[in-house]
């Protein structure tokens, strides 16, 4: 059955992410996740003197953003932000290193125009429940996301709220129904014709909520998700959950209580955590049968499934792991490999980690060639590609999973196919 929606899923897709006609504008309206790759979006960063009064956030260690003192690994390409801020980087001419702010509506808008050009179809704007706890951090993350609706609106991306419940405490699901009621209102999540870019499954607006099952040990449970799920659903809200990788046998990185797959079958999507699993030699014999399995249980049990890709990882400048094991990006075959075999197995949708996600190396925005010297080791986009490789890659992706080009295990060769 799988393979027959599969040979209809171009045609169908056009429909639903073509533009719908009011009696005003020629608008997309995105109705449905299926026919999508969508990227996870931190929107974390900050710059001292940017407005958001955090000096610099998730770039520093330690309250200090300076040689051998940070958290990122990879370093932005900055050349098309309107907005940059100096640090005490240097490059190997000894010329001065910038960065951006999320905070700032351009650097929004420079990613949005990205996930335009490059054929991206849109990005799951993160919300961290420790963060939006505290003034200051639900300062910083409405404001990115008020950009973030914009810009999707503008360059006709697709958006949707996904709440990451890493660092929360049992009593804090308040805080995420509180929250959830205050932007819909803000935002017209209910109303498509006010919000067209926001992303809608099964008729309703889709909220993701990620952090549900894992056994490490985290301060909130099942109960405290049961009862998010729930109140989303009363709401009118469609909802994905973000489950470990191992979700389906309730085994491994997966709390072994049966009540997971309870809450699983009250949502509209699962999507399991891969990042950090597997490298390019181990996924085919480890990995790459799983996603056709779990896609067999979400078919028998009334839900969808969206596998997720990442481009590589690393860690090194992040404290306590400066010794951790990379895992390769290999000029995207690593990634091509995981969205082509996920796409083969069934999948009719793909969640990308992440867009900007410089701390651990999963970024497939723009990063540098040419990165700062000095006692902080940083990672350079690999010789023989461009910085914009990985935006191009899932572009590509995107494509393939629409029937819009031939399927391919392979990564698709830059040079042959400008050449068309």
């Amino acid at each position: 059955m799988r393979n027959t929606v599969r040979t209809c899923l171009a045609m169908a897709t056009l429909l639903l992410i073509s533009p719908v006609f009011s009696a005003s504008a020629q608008v997309h309206k995105y109705e449905s996740y299926k026919g999508l790759v969508m990227a996870g979006y931190q929107g974390w960063f900050n710059a001292p003197d940017d407005g958001a009064k955090r000096g610099w956030h998730h770039y520093e260690c330690g309250n200090t953003f300076a040689p051998g003192s940070c958290t990122i690994d990879f370093w932005p390409e900055v050349s098309e932000y309107p907005k940059l801020y100096p640090t005490d980087f240097k490059f190997d001419d000894g010329s001065t290193a910038h960065v951006f702010s999320s905070y700032d509506d351009s650097t929004v808008d420079t990613h949005f125009r990205w996930m335009k050009e490059y054929g991206l179809d849109g990005v799951f704007m993160q919300r961290f429940i420790a963060e939006i706890k505290n003034k200051s951090g639900k300062k910083h993350f409405n404001k990115v996301l008020g950009s973030a609706m914009k810009a999707a609106n503008k360059y006709e991306r697709a958006i949707a709220i996904m709440y990451d419940l890493s660092g929360m405490r049992s009593g804090d699901e308040k805080i995420l129904i509180a929250d959830i009621k205050e932007l819909s209102k803000k935002h017209n999540l209910m109303s498509h014709d006010k919000n067209p870019s926001y992303l809608y499954h099964n008729g309703r607006p889709l909220v993701t909520v990620w952090g549900v099952g894992f056994n490490d040990r985290r301060r909130y449970g099942l109960d405290e998700a049961e009862i998010i799920v729930d109140a989303l659903k009363k709401m009118g809200f469609s909802v994905m959950l973000g489950v470990p990788t191992h979700w389906r046998e309730l085994k491994s990185d997966t709390e072994s209580d049966p009540r997971l797959h309870d809450i699983i079958k009250k949502c509209d999507i699962v999507m399991p955590w891969f990042v950090g699993r597997y490298n390019e030699r181990t996924f085919a014999p480890s990995y790459s049968g799983l996603v056709a399995e779990d896609i067999k249980w979400a078919d028998r049990n009334g839900v969808d499934y969206v596998p997720l890709a990442f481009p590589g990882f690393s860690w090194r400048n992040m404290p306590g792991n400066e010794n951790s094991t990379p895992i390769a990006r290999n000029g995207g075959d690593f990634l091509w490999m995981q969205m082509s075999s996920h796409i083969a197995s069934g999948a009719e949708m793909l969640y990308i980690a992440m867009f900007d996600e410089i701390d651990e190396g999963t970024a497939i925005f723009k990063c540098a060639k040419r990165v700062p010297v000095g006692k902080s080791r940083f990672v350079p986009i690999e010789d023989g590609i461009e910085s914009d490789h990985y935006l191009w890659l899932v572009g590509n992706a995107a494509r393939m999973l629409r029937g819009e080009m031939p399927m391919q295990l392979k990564q698709p060769d830059r040079n042959k196919l400008a050449e068309r």
